[in-house]
């Protein structure tokens, strides 16, 4: 764990090189649209910076003109009038440049998450097949924040830096020469040192975090396991685990503290020495009148402002740095090759449709090497009703799959009427091919929502006489909110049969001309599984039907089965037929059923 997490935040900081800032204007682009409040931003940040930087000068031109002769009122008052106007002029100039450089960033970042959201929408499923949600999650999220910050602020402070140390260098070259130079001469020792030190601290930091991070993999695995930890009280072992894991962070903390103190030690002797060592300097230039008090005072806070900009190079580039990283990360996502929708004037879809799999083969993208289907033949005709059984792995939820084109065959192909999948529209092919899974997952919103998900087009008569329908409406007026009931994340505030004629009236809204149950009802009581096979009785009436089976008592009225095993079609025929092969698979698969209650012991 702790070596991932070192990979992964030295993958996340990229050289700043002209290649990889180069990348940034992958996302830069997105600024386009709005250039004039972008450079508007820019030039009130300059300003900003200029007028910053007369604040120096005439707070020295204000201590020059104090320990001059007392009659100068008038002009002591002009100076201290300017400086009110540079801080009211600084207030109002930065209250439009973060205003202006916050909406760029906003509204560029909108458009970002919108483009990434739409990419990810038209991507196939293999592409998910290999990626993580929360790795997908992460790029909407923390790389996009970053690429925010960066626009918003750290672009805004870079430029910053970058006008107060040119000019704060230029004016103290050329107000003070030899005060310039003896300093020049002083710090880059300081600044050397402490880049070097400040390396080797990041490097205890990052032992740190490692240590901690392994310590969090302790709580995480054990919340995650709690039913398991008490059912083996566990409790003790898993508490002095976790304090084992404590102590080593605790002494990573220690050791990286102590180095950090010196360091701070060092840098605070480095940084007052050096200002010690000017002021001294400087003294003796006013002494002999080679500077002013008023100069001597500009120089010091000039150098103050100095100081800061290089101090706060270091996180900036490091930030640029990440930015580059994060765009990469995003601009990746981007060039993903979308899912092809095939034709645009594909062929109408056949009222009642006929499907034929001719000589399939396929293999996982993740799994090439594991062929699932083996030259799988199978005919199914318009407006049948077929079951696919056989054990887990037989390739039962490939063939759905495949039909439904969220993966492409090795070889062979796949005909509905006269067409093949690859010839019709993707769009007007799942449009016509309707599911009703095992495991219904519903949207966070209200039950409405929910079912007219299957039609957004349907009006309030048509979503009630689907519920009507899927034996769904009795139990929804029961709610005090009716259709308006929220069903919680996931569908958790409703039962599973309830969930189960959702779908169904979801499905039936849809109107499909194929209908794919994939064991509906097995995990439902019976009296959810009598409403919700009346259900499905009434959706798969004039519709080619597809039933994947487990429980095979479910299958007895269709009008065929297709007895698989490794990717094969190895018996078909009705229940009746099938049963009566003493030595078949499907013949096997009942008897195995019938002794389950037995061997369980019920």
């Amino acid at each position: 764990m702790s070596k991932k997490r070192n990979v992964l935040e030295e993958e996340e900081k990229r050289k700043l090189t002209g290649e990889n800032l180069g990348k940034l204007y992958g996302i830069y682009h997105y600024i386009i649209p709005y250039r004039v409040q972008f450079f508007t931003g820019l030039l009130f940040l300059l300003l900003s910076s200029a007028v910053l930087l007369t604040f120096p000068y005439m707070v020295g031109k204000l201590v020059d003109v104090a320990s001059g002769k007392t009659w100068i009122i008038n002009e002591i008052s002009s100076i201290a009038l300017i400086l009110v106007i540079i801080c009211v002029a600084q207030s109002v100039i930065s209250f439009f440049r973060v205003l202006l450089f916050t909406r760029v960033s906003e509204m560029a970042m909108a458009d970002v998450r919108k483009d990434l959201y739409q990419k990810l929408m038209t991507l196939p499923i293999t592409f998910y097949d290999s990626r993580r949600t929360g790795e997908l999650m992460s790029r909407m999220t923390s790389d996009v924040t970053m690429l925010k910050d960066t626009m918003s602020i750290t672009l805004a402070e870079f430029v910053r830096q970058i006008a107060t140390l040119v000019i704060g260098i230029i004016f103290i070259f050329y107000s003070t020469p030899e005060l310039s130079i003896f300093m020049l001469a002083t710090l880059p020792a300081v600044i050397i040192i402490t880049m070097i030190f400040g390396k080797f601290i990041r490097k205890l930091s990052k032992i740190t975090q490692d240590e901690l991070a392994a310590s969090n993999v302790v709580v995480e695995e054990t919340m995650q396991s709690i039913q398991t930890v008490k059912a083996f009280t566990s409790e003790v072992f898993e508490m002095a685990r976790y304090g084992s894991s404590l102590k080593k962070v605790v002494i990573a903390a220690m050791k990286g503290a102590t180095y950090r103190a010196g360091f701070i030690s060092f840098l605070i002797f480095g940084m007052f020495g050096t200002m010690v060592a000017v002021m001294w300097y400087g003294a003796t230039l006013v002494q002999s009148g080679g500077l002013t008090v008023g100069g001597l005072m500009s120089f010091v806070i000039y150098t103050t402002f100095i100081g800061g900009s290089i101090a706060g190079m270091g996180d900036l580039f490091g930030q640029i740095q990440r930015a580059i990283g994060a765009t990469e990360r995003i601009m990746e996502l981007r060039g993903e090759k979308a899912e092809d929708i095939g034709p645009g004037g594909a062929e109408p879809f056949p009222d009642v449709a006929s499907i034929s799999y001719k000589d399939l083969h396929f293999s996982y993208p993740t799994r090439s090497d594991v062929e699932v289907l083996k030259g799988l033949n199978l005919d199914i005709n318009p407006g049948q009703k077929v079951a696919l059984v056989g054990q887990s792995g037989a390739g039962k939820s490939t063939i759905i799959q495949l039909l439904m084109r969220f993966y492409n065959p090795t070889s062979g192909e796949i005909i509905i009427g006269d067409h093949t999948v690859s010839d019709i529209n993707l769009n007007a092919l799942r449009r016509n091919i309707g599911i009703v899974p095992q495991e219904v997952i519903l949207f966070g919103g209200s039950i409405k929502e929910n079912i007219r998900y299957g039609n957004f087009d349907a009006n309030d008569e048509e979503i009630e006489e689907a519920t009507r329908k899927a034996n769904a409406l009795d139990f929804i007026n029961t709610f005090p909110e009716g259709m308006e009931t929220l069903v919680g994340e996931r569908g958790v505030k409703l039962s599973g049969g309830q969930r189960q004629r959702i779908a169904i009236a979801r499905a039936i809204l849809k109107d499909p001309k194929i209908l794919i149950l994939d064991e509906a009802t097995s995990s439902l009581d019976s009296e959810s599984e009598y409403l919700v096979q009346q259900a499905l009785d009434v959706l798969m009436k004039g519709r080619t039907t597809i039933i994947i089976a487990h429980r095979l008592a479910t299958i007895r009225k269709v009008d065929k089965i297709f007895v698989l095993n490794q990717g094969e079609v190895v018996e078909s025929g009705t229940h009746d037929e099938l049963s009566l092969l003493n030595e078949g698979a499907y013949n096997n698969l009942v008897k195995l059923q019938m002794m389950e209650p037995v061997e369980s012991g019920l």
